[in-house]
């Protein structure tokens, strides 16, 4: 029978607090929680350990004097009795004290090569051994160089694409001018309507006897014919051979 009811001893870290004075979290940093209630006592009210009080812990007083510059230089918020005051505002050393949110934050982004216990899970301690300080620099850095050849590719694609687009113009514009070379002129289009005129009349008209002159007995058949054995040749179209024939019999009528 399960006599503990579903506890889960993990859902909280006994070195854990919900805002820490100056001294409890140095020493719990240092990894001194087996001497707190000595070091405690010997601090007294002030709460402070005084220099050189600890010479077999010396991170002590170094780790506590971090967290008091981090407080008066305003890196970190601070309180009174565990409730966060106004940046600036004076509260006496025994009653100071940082909250347990604010302190992993200023930990992770000022020491990020330390993780106590107090502060971050097992996970994140273990991580942490692979992912350490040199190699976040390291990959910071590879981000940056990657950063920099993206912005040279991207800089080389732009100007590559303006080069083409100047490109596309130029053909646009070469084509342009082969069309107007090639395109006859107004006198020798009229020649070709003309001639196309005539013998379009000629296929269509009829001897004086009054016998056709060919086997075709309309455009749309002289039309069909042309599909059926040059569909597909440029300017072999239904509606193209319409519009010529159209614009030879206005013409041989003009002239």
């Amino acid at each position: 029978m399960d006599t503990n009811g579903g506890y889960n001893p993990k859902s909280c870290n006994a070195l854990e607090k919900p805002f820490y004075r100056p001294a409890e979290a140095a020493l719990r940093w240092c990894g001194l929680i087996a001497y707190e209630a000595q070091i405690l006592t010997k601090i007294g009210e002030d709460g402070i350990p005084k220099v050189g009080q600890f010479p077999q812990w010396p991170c002590l007083q170094t780790n506590t004097e971090k967290l008091l510059d981090a407080i008066m230089h305003g890196s970190i918020p601070y309180g009174r009795d565990g409730l966060t005051v106004r940046a600036g505002e004076h509260v006496a050393k025994a009653r100071l004290t940082v909250r347990h949110s604010d302190l992993r934050e200023w930990m992770a982004k000022h020491y990020p090569d330390q993780k106590p216990a107090f502060l971050f899970d097992e996970i994140e301690r273990k991580t942490h051994v692979i992912f350490n300080a040199d190699v976040f620099l390291a990959l910071q850095a590879d981000r940056d160089a990657a950063r920099a050849e993206l912005e040279k590719a991207m800089a080389w694609a732009g100007d590559a694409e303006r080069e083409m687009e100047e490109m596309r113009k130029e053909l646009v514009s070469l084509r342009a001018r082969e069309e107007k070379m090639n395109a006859p002129g107004e006198r020798a289009e009229m020649t070709y309507l003309n001639i196309i005129g005539a013998m379009l009349a000629l296929m269509l008209g009829k001897s004086p006897a009054g016998k056709p002159q060919s086997v075709f007995d309309s455009q749309a058949a002289i039309i069909a014919a042309l599909l059926g054995h040059h569909e597909g040749k440029h300017g072999i179209s239904a509606r193209t051979l319409e519009d010529k024939f159209a614009a030879a019999k206005r013409s041989l009528t003009a002239t």
